[in-house]
């Protein structure tokens, strides 16, 4: 068997919370458990909100929880070249098309037609499906945005891309953390129809997640991706880039999720929740440890 390669990828945009220790603190165990290594990736795409403070402070945290690192650390502002190498394949495929419709207008369309009664398909996550330019703009509006310096996605045709796919497609899902690890996988369906165009780069940004964490996971040799539960459904788009790009398929984990109070996901703006908080309070690792259920 091939040496087990975990990672933990945050975004240095915010100080990491306790849904990061979990992550973080899993990945680890399970890398010990399972003879393999552990790996640090800094999703740092957004240099606006991404920092070296930050970063700095993530590492001072991670430190902290104890967690061991293997090297080397990959960080996503350094691999936009094989970002775009990507890019290329899939457009060149025939796969990518651009997008011109605005976030507002996207909303103003769906909002008009649930209006009238029928509501409109949404993503996994929620997010409305892409209705296509052509559902809000005429032809020679979209033929002047295309020639202007005006906004635009980059998605994939996903119709298109499970038509050249032409087979189903699964993932191999196994346990994510205690004995679980060592049970034998599910096989899962790939359902990625249900996703929609996704977007896989924008003009001022080179990548986006859906593409990034396939092409890194690639680079990195990442064998093992456990990740959170609410990225658990995006498998299937990751899935499909990979078929597409002759990428290897890692086996998945997906964790449990640690709720605020509200029920919903963690998020770096919630300070009571940040590590940093937790630590100048006096929490100690043992306390840390029984609030994440470890």
């Amino acid at each position: 068997m091939t040496e087990p390669v975990f990672r933990f990828a945050p975004s240095p945009n915010g100080h990491l919370h306790l849904g990061h220790a979990l992550s973080a603190l899993l990945n680890a165990r399970a890398a010990v458990a399972l003879h393999g290594r552990f790996l640090v990736r800094v999703e740092d795409i957004d240099q606006t909100r991404c920092t070296p403070e930050l970063e700095r402070d993530m590492f001072e945290d991670l430190a902290w929880l104890g967690v061991p690192l293997d090297e080397p650390v990959l960080r996503q502002s350094e691999a936009f070249p094989h970002y775009r190498s990507a890019l290329e394949k899939l457009q060149d495929l025939g796969l990518v098309y651009p997008a011109y419709l605005t976030r507002a207008e996207i909303k103003r369309f769906v909002a008009g037609h649930e209006e009238k009664g029928s509501p409109w398909p949404r993503d996994p996550d929620g997010a409305p499906l892409y209705p296509g330019d052509d559902a809000v703009l005429s032809e020679e509006e979209i033929q002047e945005r295309s020639q202007s310096d005006a906004p635009f996605a980059l998605r994939l045709d996903m119709k298109a891309a499970l038509s050249r796919i032409g087979e189903p497609l699964t993932w191999q899902e196994f346990g994510a953390e205690g004995p679980a690890l060592f049970e034998p996988a599910k096989s899962i369906a790939v359902d990625a129809a249900g996703w929609g165009d996704v977007v896989l780069a924008r003009k001022d940004t080179p990548t986006s997640y859906h593409l990034s964490v396939v092409v890194d996971d690639a680079r990195q040799g990442i064998t093992d991706v456990l990740r959170g539960q609410d990225l658990y459904a995006a498998t299937s788009v990751h899935r499909v880039l990979q078929h597409l790009l002759d990428l290897p398929e890692p086996r998945y984990r997906h964790h449990r999720l640690i709720l605020g109070d509200d029920s919903r996901k963690l998020s770096k703006s919630n300070r009571d929740t940040s590590l940093r908080s937790l630590r100048e309070a006096g929490v100690t690792h043992a306390d840390l440890r029984k609030r994440i259920g470890l």
